[in-house]
């Protein structure tokens, strides 16, 4: 497949490093509610809406960075609106967006999307028919999306993955993260997710 030159009109509106870099971590969280993810691969292109994200700041317990940097969690310290992609509990890779301004250490979790663009091959992809269930968690959206530890460090403000917007009405839930273990006991209402949206991962 011919993939999609640079210049063609579907890059127009892609959101900017000023998008990213205007907005602390917790406020960026709550941004990227409603921007549609693009990735160009050879089968085609595959996008989802975020509906769900958690924030994790640097004085956090459950925060990557909060014990300083590392060779792991590097991209963290980086520009605002790059990827920050790991490995965890040996099953899974997670998409992360970096936040905040450079040398701090923060990111947001993109937790689930409405899958919009690519549903064959995000299904194939996924090994599942049930829409509901192919983005529905941090884990199921990276193996639908086909994303992977090559776009850790990656700008988002530019192909083959980036951030546009889309949906512009709807509530946001605030609460507390799921999954965490570390900083769990703290209760910080740090996810949020679209009212309503049956793909978000938990009611």
């Amino acid at each position: 497949m011919t993939l999609i030159t640079n210049s063609s009109p579907f890059y127009k509106n892609i959101l900017s490093t000023e998008f990213y870099q205007s907005k602390d971590t917790l406020s960026l969280a709550r941004a990227l509610l409603g921007k549609e993810i693009f990735h160009e691969t050879a089968e085609g292109i595959l996008s989802g809406i975020i509906v769900e994200t958690e924030a994790y700041l640097q004085n956090d317990k459950a925060c990557h960075a909060y014990k300083g940097l590392t060779a792991r969690n590097a991209p963290m310290f980086g520009t605002a609106g790059t990827s920050y992609i790991y490995f965890i509990y040996g099953v899974h890779h997670c998409f992360n967006i970096v936040s905040g301004p450079d040398g701090l250490g923060e990111a947001i979790l993109i937790r689930a999307l409405e899958p919009k663009t690519g549903l064959d091959q995000m299904k194939k992809n996924r090994s599942k028919e049930s829409l509901k269930d192919l983005c529905s968690g941090p884990g199921k959206l990276v193996q639908a999306m086909a994303i992977d530890k090559n776009f850790n460090g990656h700008s988002l403000t530019e192909p083959p993955l980036f951030l546009k917007q889309t949906m512009k009405e709807f509530e946001i839930i605030e609460t507390t993260r799921v999954g965490i273990g570390k900083g769990k006991d703290e209760h910080l209402p740090y996810r949020f997710y679209i009212k309503g949206n049956k793909f978000i991962s938990k009611p």
